[in-house]
């Protein structure tokens, strides 16, 4: 059979008259359109490329923080009090993990294990596929970290950071404080030195792939700054030691909470800061506020009879009264502006000494009179009453003294004994300085020092060692605080009991109990100061209460200062009999 030939010429489609002009505008549109796209390509590459490069960093470009080792917080005999040590945190993309794979679900069950995370809780945070980054725990421990890095999860990575380590727990944790998880100090010295402490951190450039690993570095690399090492005045075995009795004493007096000040007498320095109750700083879940109040600097009191010494030390200052005074404080009761004031029992006749040693509210008062409200107010100021302690301590309070010239005559005479003016145990303590270093009051440090303080003259030495001779008979035999003495040290102190404020009037049957004072009395070496907040258990006089604390405490103290003994003389055993006027 022929072939047939197709003559194409022939057909109609072929044979229809096509417009020039078609042909070239679509030349034209595909010519243009490579010109657009040329324009394009110039804006973005050369004339406008800022912007995109800023989006492309963004998802490829990171800046990695190089975190700054905090720095060591060390006692005064250079054991650790607070350090850091490596904790990275676990984080991840959600979207990048596979969680359909056997393997992937078998391997994440055993991070969330690994993690002590609730397997609800640890799949709740991975839920979320659009999110490109989330926290899984923060500061794991480093060994549990590496057995999670060995699973090898695509997703799953980590972030070298630090964590704080407390070796004095509960003993030192009101001095210390702690950081929340970010390392930022937020209570004591972690707050107050957090600057210094804290270093800088430096930063890396990296551009990283889908995966977050680094391909490679841009730019130059800024090394971190590891934070200053801070060495405090603390002894921490003087702390410990404190500490232990202070929460022995709590406990066996059925108390609410107290507080145990040490001050150098020679240097200001703080040896020991101590409250009960307290929390230990690296484990802070369910804390309340009662744990991790700084009692010792943020709670004031009205100090009571603890004022006694330093009513006749502005009244011999002032050359009112000699320590041989009589005082007249017959029948045991006055009446002053519409208010009774009274003492335990008629003492009759007291010399100034007497009126310490028994701690006669009458006497004390009978003194005040002999005073100016003025004098009164500016001796009470440059012992630091009314002001905020000047210690480098966050928390510390200003406590009440009202401007002397609002006092009333009934205001000015329960002054004498310590009603109507309020300070913290620590502003108690550092008053006491002014006795213990021949009349300077000194300044206070929690730093450590080894220069001996300058301090303010209030008294003078030979008025300040008459008080100290006075403090001594106040916790000797006849006096409101026998329990105070040690084995071969001599001491001295004043006992308080004070009803509690409730509102504008007073608690009939919550007291706080305290006992302040000094070792040894010829040349003191320590102040030492102990509050018990409501005492429940049958006794609640300072004498009883507090000062056995202050006998440990000090005992323990000088011997660890290798301070030698200056008495060769057993204590004096009261269990009994100890009473004080209010």
């Amino acid at each position: 059979m022929p072939r047939r030939s197709v003559q194409y010429t022939t057909s109609p489609l072929l044979a229809s008259k096509t417009p020039v002009w078609r042909s070239k505008f679509i030349v034209a549109a595909i010519a243009g359109g490579f010109a657009l796209l040329a324009a394009r390509a110039a804006y973005v590459q050369v004339l406008d490329n800022a912007f995109f490069q800023r989006q492309g960093e963004v998802r490829f470009t990171r800046t990695l923080e190089l975190p700054a080792n905090r720095g060591r917080i060390l006692d005064r005999n250079g054991l650790l009090l607070a350090s850091s040590v490596v904790a990275p945190s676990i984080w991840a993309i959600p979207e990048d993990i596979e969680r359909d794979d056997p393997e992937v679900k078998a391997k994440l069950r055993q991070v969330a294990k690994l993690l002590e995370m609730p397997q609800k809780e640890f799949d709740k945070k991975l839920e979320d596929e659009d999110k490109t980054f989330v926290w899984v725990k923060r500061q794991v421990d480093e060994p549990i970290a590496k057995q999670i890095a060995a699973l090898n999860i695509k997703g799953i990575y980590q972030r070298k950071e630090y964590k704080r380590q407390y070796p004095e727990g509960e003993s030192a944790a009101h001095v210390v404080g702690f950081t929340n998880v970010e390392d930022h100090g937020q209570e004591g010295i972690e707050l107050a030195f957090n600057k210094d402490l804290g270093g800088k951190a430096g930063s890396r450039r990296v551009i990283k792939d889908r995966l977050g690993r680094v391909v490679e570095g841009v730019g130059e690399q800024v090394p971190p700054v590891d934070g200053k090492d801070i060495q405090l005045s603390v002894d921490s075995k003087v702390q410990f030691f404190a500490y232990q009795k202070l929460r022995d004493a709590v406990t066996m007096h059925k108390a609410k909470a107290g507080s145990v000040v040490v001050l150098d007498a020679i240097t200001g320095e703080v040896l020991a800061l101590a409250n009960y109750p307290s929390y230990v700083p690296d484990r802070r879940q369910n804390l309340t506020g009662e744990q991790l109040r700084n009692r010792a600097l943020t709670d004031t009191f009205e100090p009571g009879s603890t004022m006694k010494p330093i009513t006749v030390g502005m009244a011999l200052e002032a050359g009112r009264v000699t320590p041989q005074t009589v005082i007249s404080t017959a029948p045991g009761r006055m009446s002053l502006g519409g208010f009774t004031i009274s003492d335990t029992h008629n003492y009759g006749s007291l010399t100034v000494e007497g009126v310490i040693q028994k701690s006669s509210n009458i006497g004390a008062l009978k003194i005040a009179q002999k005073m100016a409200p003025r004098e009164m107010w500016d001796t009470y100021t440059a012992l630091g009453y009314g002001q905020k302690p000047q210690i480098q301590f966050p928390g510390a309070v200003t406590g009440r003294l009202r401007p002397w010239k609002s006092w009333k005559p009934v205001e000015q005479a329960t002054m004498a004994y310590g009603y109507g003016l309020s300070a913290s145990l620590f502003q108690m303590a550092h008053s006491y300085t002014a006795f213990a270093h021949d009349g300077d009051v000194i300044p206070a440090t929690i730093l450590k020092s080894t220069e001996p303080a300058v301090g303010v003259k209030v008294f003078s030495a030979q008025n300040a060692l008459a008080v100290r001779k006075m403090l001594q008979m106040a916790a000797g035999p006849g006096g409101t605080g026998p329990l105070a003495q040690t084995v071969g040290y001599s001491v001295g102190g004043k006992s308080g009991t004070a009803h509690k404020q409730v509102g504008r009037g007073y608690a009939s049957k919550q007291y706080r109990s305290w006992f302040t004072g000094m070792a040894p009395i010829e040349k003191p070496r320590i102040i030492v100061a102990v509050m018990i907040d409501e005492p429940s258990n049958g006794q609640y006089f300072g004498g009883l209460v507090a000062a056995p604390v202050f006998s440990e405490v000090v005992q323990q103290t000088l011997r660890m200062m290798n301070v030698a003994p200056d008495l060769a003389v057993k204590p004096l055993v009261v269990t009994k009999g100890v009473e004080e006027s209010f």
